[in-house]
């Protein structure tokens, strides 16, 4: 499973490359278009793809830290980078997002001459760009968080320059001024949605909530279901990165069973039913369950010392 995110990591990276470049090098030509012919939605655009820039950059970044093997402090290596970088995308998101809102309130109450030919020209160049951007990380976007916020930066983009196509011909059809901050306006509140998606998101991976698509009483009836299998405790599902999710559980097993032949069983049933290969799992003896009694919570130590449990259950020779 390692190797696998490793190799999606490697294809990504060489992807958000190419996406930073033709992202880098229109931005400097949408900025110089919007200082030039005074258009707020060209430089809504803009600066939204300076952030894209910036993400990208954060993106892969993350995807070469990913690759980095694991160490002995950092035993799960640096698959988590990928999450920071998700979080810092989705503040960049508010951020240009609350800066054109309101800049588009302020051309609302002064609105600017802004020439129509140019800004459509422009528009329509940046319009192909972003498909192409979009084209290339769609793939990534389903199996990286980290990816997926650069996407969704992308796909902002893109209707930011059908926004500014849809301006640029109404100013040339009627010269009505506000079109230009009505559609930077647009562009706005489309991305206000997509960062807070984003932020949830990468929240929920840095809390260790189980993944959404993932019902933890549903996965603990199955493992219960096994054969051989008493009761299900102490049960945690946790993403350490996007497609990368963990389980552990104490799990109570039946005199005579077969403890191998069961922990394969219940490494299938995980594997083929959720998706989840990275399992840790601890086989107990009944009486052993019974002798821990509850988990132990934080300032409550209410579990059986060690030695009163070895003292119960172990021969002499074996304590």
């Amino acid at each position: 499973m390692a190797h696998e995110h490793l190799t999606q990591a490697g294809r990504h990276h060489g992807r958000l490359l190419l996406v930073l470049a033709m992202t880098a090098a229109f931005m400097l030509v949408e900025a110089a278009a919007g200082i030039l012919t005074g258009s707020l939605v060209l430089l809504a655009d803009a600066g939204h793809m300076l952030a894209d820039v910036a993400a990208l950059s954060f993106a892969a970044v993350a995807v070469w830290l990913a690759q980095r093997p694991a160490g002995v402090n950092r035993t799960f290596g640096y698959y988590r980078a990928e999450v920071l970088v998700a979080l810092l995308n989705a503040l960049l998101l508010f951020t240009i997002a609350g800066y054109i809102l309101f800049e588009a309130w302020q051309r609302f109450r002064s609105p600017a001459d802004v020439a129509g030919l140019p800004l459509l020209a422009v528009a329509s160049i940046g319009l192909v760009v972003n498909l192409a951007g979009a084209r290339l990380l769609m793939s990534g976007a389903r199996q990286s968080m980290n990816v997926r916020g650069a996407y969704l930066e992308v796909l902002a983009d893109l209707l930011g320059s059908i926004g500014a196509i849809a301006a640029g011909v109404i100013l040339l059809a009627s010269g009505w001024r506000y079109a230009d901050p009505l559609f930077a306006a647009g562009v706005g509140l489309f991305i206000l949605p997509r960062g807070w998606h984003l932020l949830c998101a990468a929240l929920d991976v840095l809390l260790e909530a189980a993944p959404s698509q993932i019902d933890v009483d549903e996965v603990r009836e199955s493992m219960q279901q096994a054969d051989g299998v008493r009761s299900v405790h102490d049960l945690h599902i946790w993403t350490v990165t996007s497609g990368f999710v963990a389980l552990s559980s104490h799990v109570e097993v039946s005199d005579g069973v077969d403890r191998d032949r069961l922990l394969l069983a219940l490494r299938s049933r995980l594997a083929e039913g959720f998706g989840i290969d990275h399992v840790t799992i601890q086989l107990e003896d009944p009486r052993l369950a019974e002798s821990l009694g509850q988990p132990c919570l934080p300032g409550e130590l209410v579990c059986a010392p060690t030695e009163a449990i070895a003292e119960r259950l172990l021969p002499a020779g074996r304590r």
